[in-house]
């Protein structure tokens, strides 16, 4: 049974979805102004694996994935550079593509824009103001009033009386609750603008995502999603938008996951900080599937502190796995009947069932990354019994490189291949490389041998020497 943290009710639930064998999700997306950081990439690392997870398990997933591209940081940098707003969001969702692409995140089903949704963000507001949740002024803007929402606060655990006690907000003689909240912008001069009743404006931040998920998911729907810096305000009120518009007041969206921060020296990471790292910039230090696997290796809702050390030590643990899918690889092209490999793939079996459990508690990444290690040692151990003579058990090692590529598949690796290795360029200039080798051996030419091992080493390629023939990897 899959059990998920709620945040609404800060506690582990059983997932029961809303509709039987479908699961609907909303993850907030990017507000498209820079480069995405590690920080911006952990939410759709994290729902990229949910989203294959829950495919394992037989549900028709629906995923949407929402770009932010009308918005104060988005205007501020269009005037800087002297270009449409419109301009930076394109450029910016562009870069978003690309850095989502190398860390092997597969593309929500929708990316609804906000640009692309104001009908049904105008409509939204509108029943707001019908139903008594909000008011227009005089200027032309709209504001949500929270004290109108009793449940206002349920979410991030406040109340409504300690967050204006302790509020910091620019006194504004227009809203009738300091806490009250902009569902639309007057026009300013310089800024994008559209026609509503309430005259030319653009929406507030947190209506957009309420429209855009009922929009495109239905009235309810199963999971919302994003970083836990977007409980409070945003999360909050997109509820307090949300639910009052929903005919019956039903629970809008029913299981809310939050992943934690990424952090630098115990801080967190963000651009307003300008501590971020973009993941354009670590690509040019680590690949893609490094990077996924290091968000991966730790629980999404615990903190994850972000270095060079520690993604170096991503890539080793990461490269251990990569060679135990070469020796599968190589493996799955022989040929034996002998039944030697029956206990491995007892053991295969008893390591997915365990990296499902890990996966059906709380999505446990870590945990389940454990139980691929475990079978990985068991593979190569099988591998070594070969090498000593046992004999090739091949429908028993299918099995367990089946259950070995389903774990691989869920995490999202060893699914980048260079054009080099996937044409089999690289294999055959191995083997001639191999074999220039063996021949400088077999003339007692150490040192050409030696030298031939040493270079390819340093360029990232070990030789192994077996009992059945030589073997290369990357290091």
């Amino acid at each position: 049974m899959l059990t998920v943290y709620n945040t609404m009710t800060r506690k582990k639930e059983e997932f029961h979805p809303l509709k039987e064998g479908e699961v609907s999700i909303y993850c907030c997306g990017v507000t498209p102004y820079n480069d995405p950081h590690i920080g911006n990439a952990r939410p759709f690392v994290t729902w990229d694996v949910i989203r294959r997870y829950l495919a394992r398990k037989g549900y028709r997933v629906r995923y949407i994935q929402n770009f932010t591209d009308v918005d104060d940081k988005i205007i501020n940098a269009a005037n800087r550079e002297g270009v449409t707003w419109k301009e930076i969001s394109d450029r910016y969702i562009a870069a978003y593509f690309t850095a989502m692409d190398a860390l092997n995140v597969h593309r929500a089903d929708v990316f609804p824009r906000v640009s692309e949704t104001m009908e049904d963000i105008i409509r939204m507001v509108g029943t707001l103001i019908a139903r008594g949740y909000a008011y227009a002024t005089s200027e032309g803007d709209v504001y949500y009033s929270v004290e109108k929402f009793a449940h206002y606060g349920r979410l991030s655990g406040r109340s409504l009386d300690d967050m204006e006690a302790g509020a910091r907000i620019e006194i504004n003689e227009t809203k009738r609750h300091p806490m009250d909240f902009a569902l639309w912008k007057a026009a300013k001069p310089g800024e994008p603008a559209w026609e509503s009743p309430w005259g030319k404006g653009r929406p507030g931040w947190h209506i957009e995502c309420s429209a855009m998920s009922v929009k495109y998911l239905g009235e309810a729907f199963d999971f919302h999603g994003g970083g836990s810096d977007l409980i409070f305000p945003h999360h909050e009120n997109e509820i307090a938008q949300a639910e009052p518009c929903i005919d019956g007041h039903e629970k809008f969206a029913r299981y809310w996951l939050h992943n934690g921060f990424i952090t630098i020296d115990n801080e967190k990471m963000s651009k307003s900080k300008n501590n971020f790292f973009t993941v354009k910039d670590i690509l040019k230090e680590f690949p893609g599937e490094v990077i996924r696997f290091f968000i991966l290796q730790t629980h999404y809702r615990s903190p994850l502190d972000f270095s060079d050390e520690r993604l170096s030590e991503a890539q080793a643990a990461l490269a251990r796995l990569s060679h135990t899918k070469e020796v599968i690889d190589e493996l799955s092209g022989c040929e034996g009947t002998a039944d030697t490999a029956a206990v491995l793939a007892v053991q295969a079996k008893e390591f997915l069932a365990a990296f499902d459990a890990a996966m059906d508690d709380d999505f446990n990444t870590a945990l389940a990354l454990s139980q691929m290690f475990g079978l990985s040692k068991e593979i190569n151990r099988y591998r070594q019994e070969l090498e000593r003579g046992a004999a090739f058990d091949a429908a028993h090692f299918a099995e367990a490189a089946s259950a070995y590529r389903t774990m691989a598949e869920i995490i999202g690796i060893f699914e980048q291949e260079t054009a080099a290795a996937s044409d089999g360029l690289a294999d055959g200039l191995m083997d001639i490389i191999i074999g220039l080798r063996q021949d400088a051996r077999v003339q007692k030419n150490w040192a050409l041998a030696d030298r031939i091992r040493n270079e390819l080493k340093e360029h990232g390629v070990v030789l192994e020497d077996t009992p059945t023939g030589v073997r290369w990897k990357r290091a």
